[in-house]
Parts: structure tokens; sequence; C-alpha cells
């Protein structure tokens, strides 16, 4: 550390107290690595500042001394880009500490709240209100409101409420230079000029620090159906797909494609599970449907499991007829998630394609893998109701980690070049930050990497925020 440094974080000391900066290696240790275990460098320190304001005072005399920053929220994210770097200084702006609601009006169906807030108490909080915060993501318990919208996140209901993009009316931001730009609005129209909010959201920390975002909540459903089904191929899960769509219209809020190696890892994860149904079947759909108002959900699901099984799309199904049942059956799709991350190092990757060549695209690339390594286990699973899929691989146990790196490298890249034959995206939910970030350069045209380049270059000439995240230094 050099003098320089040492003088800022005690002048950072003295504006936020002791508690507001951490320095010592027992104390910034827990904010080195991601859910996945997954770490990079050691911090400068870690800055928790308590409100906006805080945050500014912090950002402007690092952009004073150019000292590079890095926001970071509940350490959930998969691609690199809340970490510290290896090799250059650089402070983490922690927002844990901002976690006011700042205002709830059911009337607007809206919601003002620090960027810290953890999802799950925003839900809570609408949820009092008679109201519906309907992003709904596995690390809900832990993620915040801030990285949600830095990395636009998606999560289970993503074809019904659409993607963070869509559940944001305003958004307040401090600046690499720490100046606070505030986009608070609670408008649920509004059509002047450039949507400025809209350039942070998914911008992953590289253009300013969100501090508060304004919320657009929904009403709290009344009644929830959940339904579990069994079904012989994945061509088989798309057509019933169209049937769900068709047939439960806009109260389908979600529909997961679920392989029959997932329902086992969860039930090696989560013991108290049992086999869903009393026969095996090659693939699932977990699926749900809600709504407010005198609709029959649960005839809805029977028609439909009726017409499915007289097309011959599903094999079984089981409908839950309490909240409990429910819960269990949305258990396979949590716990899948912990089996997969007890078995070790593995490849994860969260690509989308068009509904409709889902089921090519799994055929290639599961071809792919069993011709290149066919003793690695592929698990393919996502949100089918917006092409998104996690087409995930585990190694060989057998190999070594060296060998397991070349390896899942190596086939990443296969899938990555199917993946352009379909013209797909590498990302579709977890952002670039830093794992991506050479296959994402690699397919950026002249013109679209001169027009990021000079949005990056117009919030941030002096390259301190989350410097080499999406974009290189």
């Amino acid at each position: 550390m050099t003098t320089d440094n040492a003088g800022i974080l005690d002048t950072l000391a003295t504006r936020l107290g002791e508690r507001g900066v951490l320095r010592a290696e027992e104390e910034v240790s827990r904010y080195l690595r991601d859910w996945a275990g997954d770490e990079l460098g050691t911090p400068l320190a870690v800055v928790r500042p308590r409100n906006t304001a805080e945050v500014a005072d912090t950002v402007k005399l690092c952009h004073e001394h150019n000292l590079r920053v890095v926001p970071q929220g509940g350490h959930t994210g998969l691609v690199g880009g809340a970490f510290p770097d290896r090799d250059q200084d650089e402070l983490i702006i922690s927002l844990e500490r901002m976690n006011r609601i700042r205002d709830l009006d059911p009337v607007n169906f809206s919601m003002t709240v620090d960027a810290g807030c953890i999802l799950e108490a925003v839900k809570q909080a609408a949820d009092a209100e008679d109201c519906d915060f309907p992003l709904s993501l596995g690390a809900q318990g832990s993620c915040q409101i801030g990285g949600n919208v830095a990395t636009n996140a998606g999560g289970l209901n993503v074809l019904r409420h659409g993607m963070m993009r869509e559940l944001v009316l305003g958004l307040e931001v401090v600046l690499p230079n720490g100046e606070i730009w505030d986009g608070l609005t609670a408008l649920h129209k509004d059509n002047r000029g450039y949507d400025i909010a809209q350039l942070f959201l998914g911008s992953e920390g590289t253009l300013g620090i969100v501090t508060g975002a304004v919320l657009k909540l929904v009403p709290k459903p009344e009644q929830t159906r959940t339904a579990m089904l069994g079904l012989p191929s994945v061509t088989s899960v798309i057509e019933l797909y169209s049937l769900a769509r068709r047939g439960c219209s806009d109260l389908l809020s979600a529909f997961e494609l679920i392989p029959r190696r997932c329902i086992e890892l969860a039930m090696e994860a989560s013991p108290q599970l049992s086999d869903p149904m009393d026969e095996a079947y090659p693939w699932y759909v977990l699926m749900e449907v809600s709504a407010t108002g005198p609709v029959d959900l649960g005839e809805m699901l029977e028609q439909l499991l009726e017409s499915g099984m007289e097309k011959a799309l599903v094999l079984d199904g089981a409908l839950a007829s309490s909240e409990a049942q429910s819960q269990h059956l949305w258990q396979f799709r949590e716990s899948m998630l912990e089996g997969q991350r007890q078995r070790g190092k593995h490849l994860r990757t969260d690509v989308s394609v068009p509904i409709s060549a889902i089921p090519a695209f799994v055929d290639r690339a599961d071809a792919m893998v069993t011709e290149v390594s066919p003793d690695s286990t592929v698990i393919a699973y996502g949100h089918v109701g917006d092409g998104n899929l996690h087409f995930n691989i585990l190694p060989p146990p057998s190999l070594s980690d060296e060998d397991k790196h070349t390896l899942l490298h190596d086939l990443e890249q296969r899938l990555f070049a199917i993946l352009d034959d379909f013209r797909g995206s590498i990302s579709a939910e977890h952002g670039i930050g830093r794992t991506k970030q050479a296959a994402y350069l690699t397919r950026l045209s002249p013109t679209e990497r001169e027009l990021l380049q000079g949005i990056k270059s117009l919030f941030d000439p002096h390259g301190i925020m989350s410097r080499g995240r999406i974009l290189p230094e």
C-alpha cells in the first residue's frame, strides 16, 4: 500500500467511521469470493457507506486521486465482476449498510429502496402492502437490489414480468466523478428523450454505482397453482410450452425445463426430498400459474395436463394442492443448484436461443460434448419461456484440476460456436464481468465496440469504475 493510499483510507475512516472502512485481513475475507467459492484478488480495503452522500464522498475522493473502485452487492454474481483485481489496488465499495425502504406507494404500485436492500426483504415489504415485486431468484435471500439492477437480473418469472429492465421506473446513481444523478422518478410513462436509467441496467458497475431504485410492483396474486410434469423429450417440452402459453396466456408465470439428472442432484443435496412421481422420466417441467380474481387455475392446469397427455407430450404429472406441496416442488429447482456446486469445478453457462430452437440447440450441444468428452455429464436446464438455458457440464471426477480447466475451456468454446449458428447470446442472465469478456469481445462488431467504448469514456474518462469488466482496460 502506498503512502497516498493509506492517507485516503485514513480520510475515509474519519468521514465514515471506523466500521465504515475495513482493512484487516480477517474483516475483508468474506468480500473476496462469490456464492460459488470463486475468488481473485485482495482489495485495498472495503468501504461501507451508510447513504448516498457517503458513497458520493468516497467516489469523489477516489476520482481525485485516480484510485480504482469496484461496487459490490450480495456476492451472488458468477462472472467475477465484483471481485477485486489481483494486480492493481482497488477499493471495494459495499452497499450492504444501505438497506432502507424509502417509500412504498401501493396505489402507484411502486417502491423506492436503497441499493443495498436484500431482494427478499423488498418482496416482504411489498407483500405487507398486498403487492408483489415479481423478481424471483434462487439467491433472493442474499442478493441486493443494486446488484440486480447492475446485472439486469432475470430469474424465474421473466416470461410474465420481464427482466429487471422492465421492473425499474427510476434510479439514483453516483457517477465516477462523485456527482449524484437523481433519476428517482416513479412515473410509469415518461417519454422525455434518451432513457439514461437504462444505460445503468446491465452495466455491471462500470458506469456508476446505483444507490437507489424505484421499483415497479404488481398486484399480489390471490391464488397460485404449481405442477411438475414428466415428459419424453425436449421437443415435447417446447410443444407443451406453446400449449401452455396459449392456454394460460399471461397467467403463466414460470415454466422451467429440468432434466432427470437435476432431479437426482437435488435429492442428493436435500435428502428430505423424494421422487416427485412414481416413475423417472427423461425430462421434467416445473410450471406455475397465478392470478388475482375469479379464475379457476386448478381447472386450467388440469385441462392443460389432459391436452398434453392426449398429444403424448406429457407422461405423468404432480399437481400441488397446497402451499406446502408447491414449496416442495420448487425445492427441487433450488436444491439442484447446490447439488451441482457440491460436485466441484464445472462449466456454468447462461446462454439463450430462440425458444423454438431450444431442442435443436440441446441436441447439437449434447452431441458435441459426447464426442469430445463422453465421460462428462451434461446438465441442461433453464427458463423455457425466455429461451434462457443453463447448459452446464460436469467433467469426469478422475481428471486433475488443471485437466478439468483445460477441458471445460475447450467445451465452452465449442458450445459458444454452436450458439453462434443459432444467433444466440453467450450471456442471457449473469452478464459479462471478467470471465466472459474474451468470448464477448470476439463477437462484437467494430461499430458496436466503438459505441460501447464511447459510452464508457463519457461516463468514466479516468477509468476508475470497475475497470477491466465487460470491456478491456
